[in-house]
Protein backbone atom coordinates (compact mmCIF):
# COMPACT_ATOMS: atom_id res chain seq x y z
CA UNK A 1 0.00 0.00 0.00
CA UNK A 2 1.53 3.74 -0.97
CA UNK A 3 1.81 5.88 2.29
CA UNK A 4 -0.36 8.86 1.62
CA UNK A 5 2.10 11.95 1.31
CA UNK A 6 1.55 15.72 2.64
CA UNK A 7 2.66 18.06 -0.04
CA UNK A 8 2.66 21.78 0.42
CA UNK A 9 2.01 23.80 -2.38
CA UNK A 10 3.37 27.54 -1.38
CA UNK A 11 2.93 30.67 -4.05
CA UNK A 12 2.31 34.77 -3.84
CA UNK A 13 0.38 37.09 -6.09
CA UNK A 14 -2.91 37.25 -8.70
CA UNK A 15 -5.48 34.49 -9.23
CA UNK A 16 -3.07 33.97 -12.17
CA UNK A 17 -0.31 32.68 -9.66
CA UNK A 18 -2.59 30.89 -7.34
CA UNK A 19 -4.89 28.71 -10.07
CA UNK A 20 -1.68 26.94 -11.64
CA UNK A 21 -1.16 25.81 -7.45
CA UNK A 22 -4.69 25.02 -6.76
CA UNK A 23 -4.75 22.72 -10.21
CA UNK A 24 -1.56 20.61 -8.96
CA UNK A 25 -3.33 20.55 -5.06
CA UNK A 26 -6.21 19.23 -6.48
CA UNK A 27 -4.95 16.96 -8.18
CA UNK A 28 -2.77 15.67 -5.77
CA UNK A 29 -5.71 15.36 -3.22
CA UNK A 30 -7.16 13.45 -6.27
CA UNK A 31 -4.62 10.78 -5.67
CA UNK A 32 -5.28 10.35 -1.92
CA UNK A 33 -2.90 12.58 -0.96
CA UNK A 34 -2.77 15.41 1.15
CA UNK A 35 -2.12 19.19 -0.08
CA UNK A 36 -2.26 22.19 1.37
CA UNK A 37 -1.75 25.50 -0.40
CA UNK A 38 -0.15 28.15 1.73
CA UNK A 39 -0.78 31.50 0.60
CA UNK A 40 -2.58 35.29 1.51
CA UNK A 41 -4.89 34.86 4.06
CA UNK A 42 -7.44 36.30 1.18
CA UNK A 43 -7.56 33.04 -0.15
CA UNK A 44 -8.50 31.34 2.77
CA UNK A 45 -12.53 30.78 1.63
CA UNK A 46 -11.56 29.79 -2.09
CA UNK A 47 -8.96 27.19 -1.04
CA UNK A 48 -10.88 25.78 1.75
CA UNK A 49 -13.94 25.66 -0.88
CA UNK A 50 -11.44 22.52 -2.56
CA UNK A 51 -11.30 20.55 0.23
CA UNK A 52 -7.79 21.44 0.50
CA UNK A 53 -5.95 22.32 3.83
CA UNK A 54 -5.33 26.15 4.17
CA UNK A 55 -2.06 27.72 5.85
CA UNK A 56 -1.76 31.66 5.90
CA UNK A 57 1.25 32.80 4.72
CA UNK A 58 2.39 36.57 5.02
CA UNK A 59 2.87 38.79 2.95
CA UNK A 60 -0.58 39.69 2.27
CA UNK A 61 -1.82 40.64 -0.74
CA UNK A 62 -2.65 44.83 -0.82
CA UNK A 63 -5.63 45.78 1.17
CA UNK A 64 -9.24 47.19 -0.56
CA UNK A 65 -8.08 50.58 0.17
CA UNK A 66 -4.76 51.08 -1.12
CA UNK A 67 -4.83 48.17 -3.24
CA UNK A 68 -5.18 49.55 -6.61
CA UNK A 69 -2.44 51.82 -5.62
CA UNK A 70 0.02 49.39 -4.96
CA UNK A 71 -1.34 46.85 -7.99
CA UNK A 72 -0.21 50.13 -10.31
CA UNK A 73 3.45 49.60 -9.05
CA UNK A 74 3.88 46.61 -9.11
CA UNK A 75 2.66 46.71 -12.84
CA UNK A 76 4.90 49.13 -13.77
CA UNK A 77 6.58 47.92 -16.75
CA UNK A 78 10.23 48.99 -15.89
CA UNK A 79 10.06 49.51 -11.99
CA UNK A 80 7.24 47.14 -11.03
CA UNK A 81 9.81 43.90 -10.24
CA UNK A 82 11.71 46.12 -8.22
CA UNK A 83 9.07 47.30 -6.20
CA UNK A 84 7.71 44.20 -5.87
CA UNK A 85 10.66 42.47 -4.85
CA UNK A 86 12.49 44.90 -2.45
CA UNK A 87 9.71 46.58 -1.36
CA UNK A 88 7.08 43.92 -0.54
CA UNK A 89 8.70 40.54 -0.80
CA UNK A 90 12.22 40.71 0.88
CA UNK A 91 11.10 42.35 3.96
CA UNK A 92 8.55 39.83 4.87
CA UNK A 93 11.38 36.86 4.45
CA UNK A 94 11.04 36.41 8.03
CA UNK A 95 7.39 36.26 8.27
CA UNK A 96 7.23 34.18 5.38
CA UNK A 97 9.45 31.63 6.58
CA UNK A 98 7.58 32.21 10.13
CA UNK A 99 4.23 31.20 8.49
CA UNK A 100 5.49 28.36 6.12
CA UNK A 101 7.87 26.92 8.66
CA UNK A 102 4.66 26.29 10.52
CA UNK A 103 2.26 25.36 7.37
CA UNK A 104 4.96 22.98 6.79
CA UNK A 105 4.46 20.46 9.94
CA UNK A 106 4.90 16.78 8.72
CA UNK A 107 5.12 17.80 5.02
CA UNK A 108 7.31 15.55 2.72
CA UNK A 109 7.82 18.53 -0.03
CA UNK A 110 7.25 22.00 -0.55
CA UNK A 111 6.71 22.73 -3.93
CA UNK A 112 7.10 27.18 -4.35
CA UNK A 113 6.67 30.06 -6.44
CA UNK A 114 9.47 32.12 -7.33
CA UNK A 115 8.03 34.49 -5.33
CA UNK A 116 8.11 32.40 -1.74
CA UNK A 117 12.02 33.13 -1.34
CA UNK A 118 11.20 31.19 2.27
CA UNK A 119 10.69 27.88 1.02
CA UNK A 120 14.32 26.67 0.47
CA UNK A 121 15.25 27.85 3.88
CA UNK A 122 12.17 26.03 5.24
CA UNK A 123 13.14 22.47 3.13
CA UNK A 124 17.01 23.26 4.91
CA UNK A 125 15.78 23.23 7.96
CA UNK A 126 13.04 20.69 7.92
CA UNK A 127 15.33 18.59 6.14
CA UNK A 128 12.47 17.72 3.14
CA UNK A 129 13.06 18.21 -0.69
CA UNK A 130 11.73 21.13 -2.42
CA UNK A 131 10.36 21.93 -6.07
CA UNK A 132 10.44 25.69 -7.68
CA UNK A 133 7.63 26.35 -10.43
CA UNK A 134 8.09 28.29 -13.17
CA UNK A 135 5.36 29.66 -14.35
CA UNK A 136 5.82 31.34 -17.42
CA UNK A 137 8.82 31.27 -20.15
CA UNK A 138 10.56 34.40 -19.28
CA UNK A 139 11.60 33.19 -15.15
CA UNK A 140 14.41 30.79 -17.14
CA UNK A 141 16.46 33.62 -19.05
CA UNK A 142 17.26 31.07 -21.37
CA UNK A 143 19.96 32.39 -23.80
CA UNK A 144 18.93 29.44 -26.06
CA UNK A 145 15.16 31.23 -25.86
CA UNK A 146 16.05 34.75 -24.80
CA UNK A 147 12.67 36.25 -23.42
CA UNK A 148 11.50 40.01 -24.55
CA UNK A 149 12.26 41.59 -21.12
CA UNK A 150 9.73 44.06 -19.96
CA UNK A 151 12.43 46.48 -18.72
CA UNK A 152 14.38 46.20 -21.84
CA UNK A 153 12.33 45.01 -24.67
CA UNK A 154 15.95 45.82 -26.95
CA UNK A 155 17.42 42.76 -25.63
CA UNK A 156 15.48 40.91 -27.91
CA UNK A 157 16.83 42.16 -31.07
CA UNK A 158 20.26 40.84 -30.04
CA UNK A 159 19.16 37.10 -31.05
CA UNK A 160 22.08 37.45 -34.73
CA UNK A 161 24.91 37.50 -31.68
CA UNK A 162 23.37 33.57 -30.25
CA UNK A 163 23.63 32.60 -27.17
CA UNK A 164 26.67 33.87 -26.29
CA UNK A 165 25.81 36.99 -25.85
CA UNK A 166 22.88 36.47 -23.60
CA UNK A 167 24.86 34.40 -21.34
CA UNK A 168 26.92 37.31 -20.85
CA UNK A 169 24.51 39.55 -20.45
CA UNK A 170 21.66 37.73 -18.07
CA UNK A 171 24.97 36.95 -15.97
CA UNK A 172 25.08 40.86 -15.56
CA UNK A 173 21.67 40.95 -15.07
CA UNK A 174 22.00 38.44 -12.59
CA UNK A 175 24.78 40.51 -10.97
CA UNK A 176 22.73 43.32 -10.80
CA UNK A 177 19.75 42.10 -9.09
CA UNK A 178 21.51 40.37 -6.46
CA UNK A 179 21.25 43.63 -4.09
CA UNK A 180 17.83 43.00 -4.26
CA UNK A 181 18.12 40.06 -1.96
CA UNK A 182 20.57 41.11 0.60
CA UNK A 183 18.21 40.72 3.42
CA UNK A 184 17.50 37.31 2.48
CA UNK A 185 21.14 36.25 2.21
CA UNK A 186 21.46 37.81 5.64
CA UNK A 187 18.62 35.83 7.37
CA UNK A 188 19.64 32.59 5.65
CA UNK A 189 22.87 32.88 7.49
CA UNK A 190 21.14 33.35 10.76
CA UNK A 191 19.73 30.66 9.85
CA UNK A 192 23.01 28.80 9.32
CA UNK A 193 21.57 27.89 6.10
CA UNK A 194 23.98 29.89 3.61
CA UNK A 195 24.16 29.77 0.91
CA UNK A 196 20.87 27.80 0.08
CA UNK A 197 18.98 30.71 -0.78
CA UNK A 198 21.48 33.33 -0.89
CA UNK A 199 20.88 34.58 -4.43
CA UNK A 200 17.41 34.29 -5.41
CA UNK A 201 18.28 35.28 -9.05
CA UNK A 202 21.55 33.32 -9.95
CA UNK A 203 22.35 29.34 -9.10
CA UNK A 204 20.29 28.99 -5.88
CA UNK A 205 17.40 30.25 -7.94
CA UNK A 206 16.21 26.76 -9.30
CA UNK A 207 15.47 23.52 -7.05
CA UNK A 208 18.04 20.67 -7.40
CA UNK A 209 15.34 18.15 -6.85
CA UNK A 210 12.13 19.35 -9.39
CA UNK A 211 11.59 21.81 -11.79
CA UNK A 212 8.17 22.34 -12.79
CA UNK A 213 7.78 24.38 -16.38
CA UNK A 214 3.85 24.45 -15.76
CA UNK A 215 3.48 25.96 -19.70
CA UNK A 216 3.03 24.29 -22.84
CA UNK A 217 5.59 23.18 -25.71
CA UNK A 218 3.77 25.31 -28.18
CA UNK A 219 4.80 28.53 -25.81
CA UNK A 220 8.21 27.68 -25.24
CA UNK A 221 10.28 24.33 -26.02
CA UNK A 222 13.11 23.07 -23.26
CA UNK A 223 16.22 24.28 -24.15
CA UNK A 224 20.41 23.30 -23.58
CA UNK A 225 20.10 25.81 -20.50
CA UNK A 226 17.27 25.05 -18.57
CA UNK A 227 18.01 24.22 -15.16
CA UNK A 228 18.49 20.10 -14.05
CA UNK A 229 15.67 18.59 -12.63
CA UNK A 230 13.28 20.43 -15.17
CA UNK A 231 9.97 18.81 -16.14
CA UNK A 232 7.60 20.80 -18.70
CA UNK A 233 4.21 19.92 -17.69
CA UNK A 234 1.85 21.63 -19.96
CA UNK A 235 -0.77 24.33 -18.72
CA UNK A 236 -2.15 23.37 -15.36
CA UNK A 237 -5.66 24.91 -15.87
CA UNK A 238 -8.02 25.69 -12.56
CA UNK A 239 -10.41 28.75 -13.46
CA UNK A 240 -13.64 28.15 -10.39
CA UNK A 241 -15.07 30.87 -8.71
CA UNK A 242 -17.45 29.16 -6.67
CA UNK A 243 -19.60 26.60 -5.65
CA UNK A 244 -21.39 27.82 -8.93
CA UNK A 245 -18.83 26.89 -11.63
CA UNK A 246 -20.16 27.85 -14.50
CA UNK A 247 -21.16 31.16 -16.73
CA UNK A 248 -23.89 33.03 -14.97
CA UNK A 249 -27.63 32.65 -16.98
CA UNK A 250 -27.35 36.41 -17.73
CA UNK A 251 -24.12 36.03 -19.50
CA UNK A 252 -25.28 32.55 -20.95
CA UNK A 253 -28.65 34.49 -22.56
CA UNK A 254 -26.09 37.04 -23.87
CA UNK A 255 -23.65 34.55 -25.51
CA UNK A 256 -26.44 32.46 -27.13
CA UNK A 257 -28.39 35.50 -28.19
CA UNK A 258 -26.21 36.88 -31.36
CA UNK A 259 -22.71 36.45 -32.65
CA UNK A 260 -19.58 35.05 -31.09
CA UNK A 261 -18.44 38.46 -29.15
CA UNK A 262 -15.12 39.63 -28.48
CA UNK A 263 -13.89 39.48 -24.80
CA UNK A 264 -11.93 42.08 -22.76
CA UNK A 265 -10.03 40.95 -19.65
CA UNK A 266 -7.23 41.94 -17.84
CA UNK A 267 -6.92 39.17 -15.38
CA UNK A 268 -7.27 39.32 -11.48
CA UNK A 269 -4.36 41.87 -11.06
CA UNK A 270 -3.65 44.61 -14.34
CA UNK A 271 -7.92 44.66 -13.77
CA UNK A 272 -6.88 46.80 -10.27
CA UNK A 273 -5.36 49.44 -12.54
CA UNK A 274 -7.16 49.47 -15.92
CA UNK A 275 -7.89 52.68 -16.30
CA UNK A 276 -9.21 53.77 -19.53
CA UNK A 277 -9.66 50.41 -20.92
CA UNK A 278 -12.83 49.17 -20.78
CA UNK A 279 -14.39 52.63 -22.22
CA UNK A 280 -12.18 51.92 -24.95
CA UNK A 281 -12.71 48.77 -25.40
CA UNK A 282 -16.61 49.77 -26.07
CA UNK A 283 -15.10 52.20 -28.53
CA UNK A 284 -13.67 49.80 -30.61
CA UNK A 285 -16.64 46.94 -30.50
CA UNK A 286 -18.61 49.87 -31.28
CA UNK A 287 -16.40 50.82 -34.09
CA UNK A 288 -15.92 47.39 -35.85
CA UNK A 289 -19.69 46.43 -35.20
CA UNK A 290 -19.24 43.21 -33.14
CA UNK A 291 -20.48 42.51 -29.54
CA UNK A 292 -18.23 42.72 -26.72
CA UNK A 293 -18.32 41.15 -23.27
CA UNK A 294 -16.50 43.23 -20.25
CA UNK A 295 -15.01 41.53 -17.49
CA UNK A 296 -14.72 44.25 -15.46
CA UNK A 297 -13.88 42.65 -11.93
CA UNK A 298 -15.07 44.02 -8.61
CA UNK A 299 -14.13 48.05 -9.18
CA UNK A 300 -16.94 49.76 -9.85
CA UNK A 301 -14.99 52.68 -11.93
CA UNK A 302 -14.10 50.04 -14.29
CA UNK A 303 -17.61 50.01 -15.68
CA UNK A 304 -17.72 52.34 -18.97
CA UNK A 305 -19.36 55.53 -17.63
CA UNK A 306 -21.19 55.82 -21.05
CA UNK A 307 -24.33 54.41 -22.64
CA UNK A 308 -23.54 51.13 -23.43
CA UNK A 309 -25.56 49.43 -26.47
CA UNK A 310 -27.30 45.98 -26.34
CA UNK A 311 -24.22 44.32 -27.79
CA UNK A 312 -21.96 44.91 -24.78
CA UNK A 313 -22.16 42.84 -21.94
CA UNK A 314 -20.71 43.43 -18.43
CA UNK A 315 -20.17 40.86 -15.97
CA UNK A 316 -17.22 40.92 -12.77
CA UNK A 317 -15.76 37.90 -13.58
CA UNK A 318 -16.39 34.42 -16.16
CA UNK A 319 -14.05 31.22 -16.38
CA UNK A 320 -12.28 31.42 -19.30
CA UNK A 321 -12.62 27.74 -19.87
CA UNK A 322 -15.90 28.51 -20.49
CA UNK A 323 -16.47 31.81 -21.97
CA UNK A 324 -13.25 32.03 -24.25
CA UNK A 325 -14.14 29.18 -26.34
CA UNK A 326 -17.59 31.18 -27.17
CA UNK A 327 -15.98 34.32 -28.54
CA UNK A 328 -14.71 35.10 -31.24
CA UNK A 329 -11.20 36.73 -30.33
CA UNK A 330 -9.85 37.55 -26.94
CA UNK A 331 -8.34 41.14 -25.74
CA UNK A 332 -6.12 40.83 -22.46
CA UNK A 333 -2.88 42.28 -20.50
CA UNK A 334 -0.70 39.02 -21.19
CA UNK A 335 -0.61 37.11 -18.51
CA UNK A 336 0.10 33.26 -18.58
CA UNK A 337 -3.01 32.34 -17.17
CA UNK A 338 -5.43 34.47 -19.55
CA UNK A 339 -2.88 33.48 -22.45
CA UNK A 340 -3.08 29.97 -21.82
CA UNK A 341 -7.12 29.86 -21.18
CA UNK A 342 -7.01 31.64 -25.29
CA UNK A 343 -4.56 29.32 -26.42
CA UNK A 344 -6.67 26.21 -25.38
CA UNK A 345 -10.14 27.97 -26.90
CA UNK A 346 -8.12 28.01 -30.06
CA UNK A 347 -8.87 31.68 -29.98
CA UNK A 348 -6.98 34.92 -31.59
CA UNK A 349 -5.99 37.17 -29.45
CA UNK A 350 -4.69 40.94 -29.12
CA UNK A 351 -2.28 41.33 -25.93
CA UNK A 352 -1.55 44.59 -24.21
CA UNK A 353 0.94 43.72 -21.49
CA UNK A 354 1.86 45.47 -18.47
CA UNK A 355 4.64 44.15 -16.76
CA UNK A 356 6.96 40.80 -15.88
CA UNK A 357 5.53 38.01 -18.37
CA UNK A 358 3.29 39.55 -20.36
CA UNK A 359 5.20 41.26 -22.99
CA UNK A 360 7.52 37.76 -23.11
CA UNK A 361 4.00 35.70 -23.31
CA UNK A 362 2.68 38.59 -26.15
CA UNK A 363 5.69 38.26 -28.29
CA UNK A 364 5.46 34.40 -27.92
CA UNK A 365 1.84 34.30 -29.23
CA UNK A 366 2.98 36.96 -32.14
CA UNK A 367 5.33 34.21 -33.32
CA UNK A 368 3.11 31.57 -32.89
CA UNK A 369 1.06 33.41 -35.18
CA UNK A 370 -2.25 33.55 -32.64
CA UNK A 371 -2.65 37.09 -32.00
CA UNK A 372 -0.84 40.40 -32.04
CA UNK A 373 0.13 43.14 -29.22
CA UNK A 374 -0.71 46.74 -29.06
CA UNK A 375 1.04 48.46 -25.70
CA UNK A 376 -0.89 49.77 -23.10
CA UNK A 377 0.30 54.24 -24.35
CA UNK A 378 -1.03 53.10 -27.86
CA UNK A 379 -4.41 51.48 -26.43
CA UNK A 380 -7.72 53.25 -27.62
CA UNK A 381 -10.96 52.68 -29.40
CA UNK A 382 -9.67 53.16 -32.83
CA UNK A 383 -6.40 51.30 -32.60
CA UNK A 384 -7.71 48.63 -30.95
CA UNK A 385 -10.40 48.29 -33.87
CA UNK A 386 -7.66 48.51 -36.38
CA UNK A 387 -5.67 45.53 -34.71
CA UNK A 388 -9.14 43.51 -33.85
CA UNK A 389 -9.66 44.28 -37.48
CA UNK A 390 -6.34 42.85 -38.73
CA UNK A 391 -7.00 39.70 -36.27
CA UNK A 392 -10.70 38.79 -37.41
CA UNK A 393 -10.47 39.36 -41.17
CA UNK A 394 -7.41 37.62 -41.52
CA UNK A 395 -8.13 33.38 -41.75
CA UNK A 396 -4.44 32.87 -40.88
CA UNK A 397 -4.94 33.64 -37.43
CA UNK A 398 -8.48 31.86 -37.17
CA UNK A 399 -7.06 28.48 -38.41
CA UNK A 400 -3.73 28.73 -36.55
CA UNK A 401 -5.12 29.18 -33.09
CA UNK A 402 -7.43 26.42 -34.35
CA UNK A 403 -4.78 23.92 -34.64
CA UNK A 404 -2.60 25.19 -31.10
CA UNK A 405 -5.64 25.14 -29.53
CA UNK A 406 -5.92 21.11 -30.28
CA UNK A 407 -2.47 20.69 -29.29
CA UNK A 408 -3.08 22.37 -25.48
CA UNK A 409 -6.05 21.04 -25.33
CA UNK A 410 -4.65 17.52 -25.70
CA UNK A 411 -1.74 18.29 -22.89
CA UNK A 412 -2.68 17.56 -18.88
CA UNK A 413 -0.42 20.09 -16.36
CA UNK A 414 -1.87 19.29 -13.62
CA UNK A 415 -1.36 15.37 -14.16
CA UNK A 416 2.27 15.40 -15.49
CA UNK A 417 3.43 17.38 -12.45
CA UNK A 418 1.86 15.49 -9.64
CA UNK A 419 3.15 12.44 -11.20
CA UNK A 420 6.92 13.93 -11.36
CA UNK A 421 6.55 15.03 -8.14
CA UNK A 422 5.44 11.65 -7.00
CA UNK A 423 8.01 9.61 -9.12
CA UNK A 424 10.53 11.56 -6.61
CA UNK A 425 8.68 11.16 -3.37
CA UNK A 426 8.25 7.40 -4.22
Amino acid sequence: MISRKRVVFTTFGSLGDLHPFLAMAVEWQRRGHVAVIATSESYREKVESEGLVFASVRPELPEKDNGPEIVARIMDMKRGPEFLIRQVMVPAIRESYEDLLLACEGADAIIGHPLTFAVPLVAHVNKIPWGYVVIAPTVILSAYDPPHLAPAPWVSKLKRFGPRIYRLLFALVRLRLQAWFNEVGRFSSELGAFPVQSRPMGKDQFSPWLNLALFSSVLAAPQPDWPKNTVLTGFTFYDRSGPEPGLSAELDKFLESGPAPIAFTLGSAAVLDAGSFYTESVRAAVKLGTRAVLLIGRQAENRPNMHLPETVHVSEYAPYSQLFAKCAAVVHQGGVGTTAQVLRAGKPMLVMPYAFDQPDNGARVRRLGVGRIISRERYNGERAAVELSALLDDPAYSRRAETIGRLVRMENGAVFACDSIAARLF
